[in-house]
């Protein structure tokens, strides 16, 4: 099951830790803050976030839907507002696990672990970024497993990409969902008044791919034409192309098992 994508705030959490502390130290803590604003009285956290709906469509979700240890896939989600009304904060939340810390985690039930949390997935350094950008894009937001990508403007269109490896083998789904703000006032939906999210299905097996160093010094997979005309029967070229996941069959590499309201993606044929 898929929570809410918008938790708690931090601001949240932080007068939920003042309000167990004694009243004298309720009182000190008021009494530092009073050059700053009021004891309780500052501006509500979602003062400033236009309430109403914001049509949104998902053009675009695209997820390898089998992929190897240790094999970098781009998660790739494009949304585009086709409202008449810029955007707020185009948000977007991503899970794996509902019970899990982060976006690319499972909870592991074995006793005992200080951190119950596991990577399925590393998110590479400087990602999400937004397509054909070198700059790292998407704030953490203070809501749980959420992307803050800022003001999108009607007609506009926003791609990001996520860049991932997998570390545990297994099949999992990645769901996500997309928000026109941060506090509950602005509401992303679908033109049929959905909700703009939908999910990936994806298989990770323990086989590594074959990699190999290309012209420019980058480790890129192998590809069974990358061996025609050197030591390559059509046994070994089909050995590779198993092993990457190209071909045919169990072994075609897809864009994702992607489904929900405003974005579909099935496996390239």
């Amino acid at each position: 099951m898929f929570r809410a994508p918008l938790g708690r705030s931090e601001n949240n959490r932080r007068y939920a830790r003042v309000a167990g502390l004694k009243p004298a130290a309720v009182a000190v803590l008021c009494i530092s803050a009073v050059a700053f604003t009021a004891c309780g009285a500052g501006e509500r956290q979602d003062a400033n976030e236009p309430e109403g709906e914001f049509p949104v469509q998902i053009t675009k979700a695209e997820f390898p839907a089998r992929q190897a240890l240790a094999g970098t896939s781009n998660l790739v989600l494009a949304v585009k507002n086709i409202g008449d009304k810029e955007i707020p904060d185009l948000a977007i939340t991503i899970s794996t696990d509902p019970e899990a810390d982060e976006s690319f985690s499972i909870r592991s039930n074995q006793p005992g672990l200080a951190i119950p949390s596991r990577s399925v997935w590393v998110l590479e350094d400087g990602y999400p970024k937004l397509a054909g950008e070198t700059a790292p894009a998407g704030a953490d937001a203070a809501q749980t497993k959420t992307f803050s990508f800022g003001a999108l403007a009607a007609g506009e269109t926003r791609e990001i990409v996520w860049r991932l490896t997998p570390t545990i083998p297994g099949s999992y789904t990645i769901d996500y969902r997309v928000a026109a703000g941060l506090n509950g006032k602005a509401k992303a939906q679908t033109v049929d008044g959905g909700a703009p999210e939908g999910q990936f299905v994806v298989k990770i097996t323990d086989v590594p791919p074959q990699t190999r160093v290309d012209d420019s010094g980058k480790v890129v997979p192998i590809k069974p034409g990358d061996i025609i005309g050197q030591a390559g029967s059509s046994e070994q070229r089909g050995e590779v192309g198993a092993g990457t996941g190209t071909g045919t069959g169990a072994g075609t590499t897809g864009t994702g098992t992607s489904t929900g309201s405003g974005g579909t993606a099935t496996p390239s044929k």
